[in-house]
């Protein structure tokens, strides 16, 4: 198969869809590799390298997009992007569809089988391509919110550890999922005062048992978040409803009695956000204030960090993109976790939690594809 990596264009971004590796993984496979001229600057691989892993190099987007029969991106295909895409190519990267009805409609228009890295799943039920980056945003979260604690950036002026006589900031997180098992045990680690917010029970005996009681947990109802943010420096939003919008747990009636200065930092916002107040930002300006409170909302955090982040995310992907290389669209007939993955075909939504979000008719997988 012609597989394309083109450059990520989105604010910021400096993720690669392969590394020099892959590719040469694809190329040992017998399939044909074009990368972007320059695509892997972001991670300190040129073109060189790319060409010494057996990729042929292209000028620009366009070339990319013309000869591939796959694409592989690490964003959502911006739309000057999506015009490019057309009905016999698959598509295959992190998508975020339910917030996001122009691309979904872009996606739908070009017939382009899109295959979404959130919503493959495996046989434990897990999101396999979503957690290497879950690690890394709930890992960033707490550094964006340490930064944004500090006065000059508009926050209350405080040390997220404290130091001996002068007490830590409260840090509470939404959700003991991978983000926000990562953003506490970081936050932990720098010394704040942890609580996780959660529904599972199970999920918050194995924090207490893992953590030894180090870090506190919480159940989350309305009235135990409001109480919990009242009382917070820091809060981490880290709740997920895998393929639909995230819930939104804090209200702007509940954010105004939150502190003056305090933060908000929103890892959800690719679904959508679980603050009512939240909206997109990105790495170029990240924060803004609502209610006095300091919100970082960056769509794409992992791109922060783009040796970090995409070296694990083609850990994760590489497998399944192998197979959707190896075998086409017969790959998702046979394999159900390809299945889940799959969003939109030949101008059919064919994953549920997308179509209930954006109203839209769902066709089964299987059915789109023809069985």
């Amino acid at each position: 198969m012609r597989v394309g990596v083109p450059t990520e264009i989105k604010n910021n971004e400096f993720r690669v869809g392969l590394s020099p590796a892959s590719v040469r993984e694809y190329v040992g496979r017998g399939h044909e590799v074009t990368v972007q001229a320059g695509a892997g600057a972001g991670i300190g691989c040129d073109d060189a390298a790319y060409e010494a892993a057996g990729a042929s190099i292209a000028p620009d987007a366009a070339a990319v997009f013309k000869w591939a029969e796959m694409i592989v991106k690490v964003k959502e295909p911006q739309p000057e992007e999506w015009v490019q895409l057309r009905e016999d190519q698959i598509l295959y990267t992190y998508l975020h569809l339910a917030p996001d009805p122009k691309q979904t409609q872009g996606l739908l228009e070009s017939g382009v089988s899109a295959v979404a890295y959130e919503t493959v799943t495996d046989a434990a039920g897990g999101l396999p391509l979503l957690a290497p980056m879950s690690e890394v945003a709930g890992r960033l979260s707490i550094q964006a919110a340490a930064q944004a604690l500090q006065k000059n950036n508009g926050g209350l002026g405080m040390l997220l550890g404290g130091v001996p006589g002068v007490l830590p900031a409260k840090v509470v997180v939404l959700g003991g999922g991978i983000v926000g098992l990562n953003a506490a045990r970081m936050a932990m680690g720098l010394g704040a005062d942890v609580t996780i917010m959660e529904r599972s029970n199970a999920r918050m005996r194995y924090i207490d048992d893992v953590f030894g009681g180090r870090i506190r947990t919480r159940y989350s109802t309305a009235q135990d978040v409001d109480e919990a943010i009242d009382e917070a420096d820091a809060v981490i939003g880290a709740v997920l409803i895998p393929g639909a919008s995230a819930p939104k747990l804090v209200t702007r009636e509940m954010l105004k009695d939150m502190k003056p200065g305090s933060v908000v930092v929103d890892v959800a916002i690719d679904q959508g956000g679980c603050f009512e107040t939240s909206h997109a930002t990105t790495h170029a300006d990240p924060t803004y204030v609502v209610e006095e409170v300091v919100h970082y909302c960056v769509a794409n955090m992992p791109g922060a960090v783009p040796k970090t982040s995409t070296h694990a995310l083609n850990n994760a992907t590489l497998p399944y993109g192998l197979q959707l290389a190896d075998q086409g669209l017969e790959a998702i007939k046979a394999n159900p976790h390809l299945q889940d993955g799959l969003n939109t075909h030949k101008g059919k939504v064919t994953n549920m939690h997308v179509a209930e979000s954006l109203n839209l008719d769902f066709v089964a997988p299987l059915d789109a594809l023809g069985r």
